[in-house]
């Protein structure tokens, strides 16, 4: 059985092995949710930002997918930002999140087909109901930068 990720009460992202990353997050296709996007440049950087990471640490495609691609109140694209900001305002510290993004282990988002849980939108903080799953590829490349990021943060 995947290792829940601390957090919230009930947890819904999980580690799993390799193998059942690459069963289930090989191609975007596999995301649930009407519509399958990645996350805007611009975005990435607001996430550095937030995240006390040096402008291209991330540097790859954060994929995001639900039924609704745009905020109905502001119509901002949702994406990993809302996720981010989302996570260190409500319950996620952001050495938790520097892991999850830039760390060598694998994460399987497990809440779908529900949306997934107490998403704001970054710019007008309304409910985000839609959006069911989101992933990012391995960073264990970028285990320098994580490293140097999480000393940062303590």
């Amino acid at each position: 059985m995947p290792k829940p990720v601390q957090g919230g009460s009930k947890p819904s992202t999980r580690i799993v092995s390799a193998e059942v990353f690459k069963q289930v997050y090989d191609s975007p296709h596999s995301l649930p949710g009407k519509e399958k996007w990645v996350t805007s440049d611009s975005d990435v950087t607001a996430i550095e930002k937030l995240l006390g990471m040096e402008p291209g640490t991330i540097g790859a495609p954060l994929w995001v997918s639900g039924d609704t691609r745009r905020c109905k109140k502001c119509d901002r694209e949702t994406n990993w930002l809302d996720i981010v900001a989302s996570g260190v305002a409500k319950q996620h510290n952001r050495e938790l999140l520097v892991k999850v993004i830039l760390g060598d282990r694998k994460y399987v988002n497990v809440e779908t087909p529900r949306a997934i849980a107490d998403l704001v939108c970054f710019k007008c903080k309304s409910p985000i109901i839609d959006l069911r799953s989101f992933k990012c590829h391995n960073w264990a490349y970028a285990r320098g930068a994580l490293l140097k990021i999480i000393e940062g943060l303590r």
